[in-house]
């Protein structure tokens, strides 16, 4: 059995949906304050986004000022479940946002790497999840939009020491009363995983 972990994490919400379109995030600060309330984490910013390019990299720099790990939630339009995404990718933001603006040549960091994946394994994080009966979906995609664009900041920035996960926009597993305990239970087993490989990596 894990033992509960006391890290200093931080939470980031994208006050986005898909590409064109600017919405009301289920994932928003309030509910990102609620998923912690019962976790032994240290929580340092709650910080929201808007859908713009421009707005990511100096946002994430104070985000994750003093971060040990940090936490992205974002929505996906059509999604019935929680993803949860391994990759974040460099290239191919060819999508404008609300400013209509896309990054210089389409990418996130000139000279970065082509992806990077997260410290955690969620494949194996997403099994053990299913195994206790929740209904999560492993990717290895996060949209090549402002979700994949955060995320390869974050885990440029943060030595592969983050995570994102995707919430349904809409249906009955949007809702609060649904959604907070599941993600809950899903950061909680996050945060042990990560305790788990370095242990195992010090042993």
């Amino acid at each position: 059995m894990w033992e509960t972990v006391n890290p200093k994490v931080n939470m980031h919400t994208m006050m986005g949906g898909g590409v064109g379109t600017r919405v009301q995030s289920p994932s928003n600060s309030q509910i990102s304050k609620i998923c912690f309330a019962s976790l032994p984490v240290s929580i340092l910013l709650f910080s929201p986004i808007t859908v713009q390019y421009s707005h990511v990299k100096v946002d994430l720099l104070t985000f994750l000022c003093d971060s040990q790990f940090a936490i992205h939630l974002g929505i996906a339009p059509g999604s019935r479940g929680i993803s949860l995404e391994q990759t974040g990718k460099n290239h191919g933001y060819r999508d404008r946002d609300v400013c209509a603006f896309c990054p210089v040549n389409h990418c996130c960091i000139e000279g970065g790497p082509d992806r990077l994946d997260s410290i955690i394994d969620m494949r194996s994080l997403s099994k053990d999840l299913k195994q206790m009966g929740l209904d999560v979906i492993y990717s290895r995609d996060a949209g090549r939009y402002l979700c994949d664009f955060v995320y390869y900041c974050s885990l440029h920035h943060g030595h592969v020491r983050a995570a994102f996960i995707h919430v349904p926009a809409s249906g009955s597993m949007a809702t609060p009363d649904r959604l907070v305990p599941l993600l809950q239970t899903v950061i909680q087993a996050m945060l042990n995983h990560m305790e788990y490989s370095q242990v195992c990596g010090n042993s």
